[in-house]
């Protein structure tokens, strides 16, 4: 047995990543690799973490905290609101259903009432964090069924968030109809909190912090852990102040900034989390848990797009969205461990609920990984079984991202110049920039504009540039613009990229990261003082002529160039 935790935690990074190569190669979300290299490392083979486990507690708490964080930071109630009724419908018929007929399986494999209904309402949730990253990878955020299953997972976090103030406001003792008071006390206090936080506290303090990416990364692992210990002093669960910081957040212009920067911490923590949870498989169990594992497997997979395709069919979608949308949605969420392990440590479950889970997550995640990647082929191939039930009645128009001719990152400086003649030639284009006062001014002109910072791949991926024709990078910094150019070459071959650096010594690593054309400022500079010597007289009026026209062009940085185009 190894004692010294470091040397504990560089084999446990070892073995997940060694585990991680083969799910990469089998196209599985890594995930899955982090559970099994607990498996590998728990009492079942190498028995690597008796030593260190109250650390390794403490560092699953974190990773807990940081992902609760995440979830509250990633509640888009904006996009409910533009999907309307049919996300609240669908996710709260598909909760009730998974929850209600998983309790009845499970008390008929003679499970106690607790075990029974924290089982079932941990099968219910699915996860999000694979869901949305599937459906990037497949550019089908946007279409009708990522939409709406990116909506109905919206809606599970909803009731996600409810049930954990439950959870661990009720306890086991008397005085319920206490309990329940307190509860909705706690829901109005709490709901009061986020709403005068998000709107005259974090606004101000995000402005200002927001000028830098550091300051802005301490700034939000502050806040995550200081609401979070603030409402734990004052009598909510831990897990709860994570959500409520996360939340206050969300409504924020930098909410994926803030979320980009948070997601490495968060996913190292979450590493040690699932891998702990792997630990915990033991072989003495395995025979007994592996055949209820499998039949709740069978229900999710099952269930899940059954009960999806039946309501998003009732509400008139297309049999190809309502099959996709429910397959999406076969498999369950990282949430379910943390609703088990805080049930546990409340003292509402004390049997092996957490290893059968283990097992269905295991069984799930793979095997709907696949089906979402394949998604099209395997409706092709049951086409001719819904062909029976005669011809698809319900039609919809697949909505299309919002598309820019141009993309201009930076506007300080040298882009609102070019933005000022891309509006001139009625030229649709968006702002990129990292400076959330211009980002600000932008929008408030009418003038698209992103804020984020191009270091960050997952940022990129969010903007609309696979059909883009151009994309203007006015950033000074090398590298940005290498990151820039050389993810936009990967989605489109043919989108012009002109960069902008101040001296030659990094021109070459541009042009071969795809740039077209790369603006050297002290030669357009030179290029432009020449004209000046050659085509005008060399008299006192012309440069003062000059440096009116210059202050009048600075003036103009913030009130020209408004995109005409909507």
């Amino acid at each position: 047995m190894i004692d010294n935790i470091f040397i504990q935690i560089s084999v446990l990074l070892g073995i997940t990543v060694s585990v991680a190569f083969l799910m990469r190669v089998l196209r599985q979300p890594l995930l899955i690799a982090y559970l099994l290299a607990g498996i590998i490392a728990g009492p079942m083979f190498l028995n690597l973490l008796q030593s260190g486990g109250q650390t390794f507690d403490a560092l699953a708490e974190f990773g807990i905290v940081l992902l609760l964080f995440v979830v509250g930071l990633s509640l888009n109630l904006q996009h409910i609101k533009s999907i309307g009724k049919v996300a609240v419908i669908t996710g709260l018929t598909q909760v009730t259903f998974t929850t209600t007929v998983g309790f009845l399986l499970l008390l008929a494999m003679k499970f106690p009432f607790s075990s029974a209904i924290y089982l079932a309402i941990a099968l219910t949730f699915s996860s999000t964090i694979i869901i949305v990253k599937l459906l990037a990878e497949k550019k089908d955020t946007e279409s009708v069924y990522g939409r709406y299953t990116i909506g109905l997972m919206v809606v599970q976090d909803l009731v996600a968030i409810f049930i954990m103030m439950v959870v661990t406001s009720v306890g086991t003792g008397d005085g319920l109809w206490l309990e329940i008071g307190t509860l909705v006390g706690k829901i109005f206090i709490l709901f009061g909190f986020v709403i005068l936080t998000a709107r005259y506290i974090i606004p101000k303090l995000l402005d200002s912090v927001a000028r830098s990416d550091e300051f802005l990364f301490i700034f939000t692992i502050t806040w995550c852990f200081g609401i979070a210990s603030l409402l734990y002093w004052l009598g909510f669960s831990l897990e709860i102040g994570a959500i409520i910081a996360g939340l206050t957040l969300g409504s924020s212009p930098y909410q994926s900034e803030i979320a980009s920067r948070v997601k490495p911490l968060r996913d190292f923590f979450i590493i040690i989390f699932f891998i702990i949870l792997g630990s915990e498989m033991s072989l003495a169990n395995i025979s007994n848990i592996w055949a209820i594992g499998l039949i709740l497997s069978i229900f999710i997979l099952i269930g899940n797009p059954f009960i999806l395709y039946s309501v998003f069919r009732f509400l008139k979608f297309t049999r190809r969205n309502s099959f996709l949308s429910g397959v999406t949605a076969a498999q369950v969420s990282e949430f379910g461990f943390v609703l088990l392990i805080v049930g546990r440590n409340s003292g509402h479950i004390m049997g092996n609920e957490l290893e059968i889970f283990t097992i269905v997550a295991l069984i799930t995640i793979i095997t709907s990984s696949y089906i979402i990647t394949y998604n099209g082929q395997v409706f092709d191939f049951l086409h001719p079984f819904f062909k029976l039930f005669g011809p698809d009645k319900h039609k919809q128009k697949e909505d299309t991202q919002e598309k820019y001719d141009v993309f201009v990152f930076g506007y300080h400086r040298i882009g609102w110049k070019v933005c000022e003649a891309l509006a001139e030639k009625e030229i649709k284009y968006a702002v990129v920039d990292y400076n959330p006062e211009a980002i600000t001014r932008l929008k408030s002109r009418g003038i698209a504009a992103f804020f984020g910072d191009v270091r960050d791949i997952e940022f990129l991926e969010t903007l609309p540039l696979s059909n883009t024709k151009m994309v203007i990078s006015t950033i000074p910094d090398h590298d940005d613009q290498i990151t820039l150019f050389s993810y936009v070459r990967k989605i489109n071959k043919k989108t012009i990229l002109i960069g902008n650096l101040y001296h030659n010594t990094y021109l070459d690593d541009l042009y071969e990261a795809g740039a077209n054309y790369v603006m050297m400022t002290h030669l357009l500079g030179g290029e432009w003082i020449a004209d000046v010597i050659k085509g005008k007289s060399w008299t006192e009026k012309t440069f003062l002529d000059l440096r009116k026209h210059q202050k009048q062009e600075m003036q103009l940085r913030f009130t020209s160039g408004i995109n005409s185009l909507k």
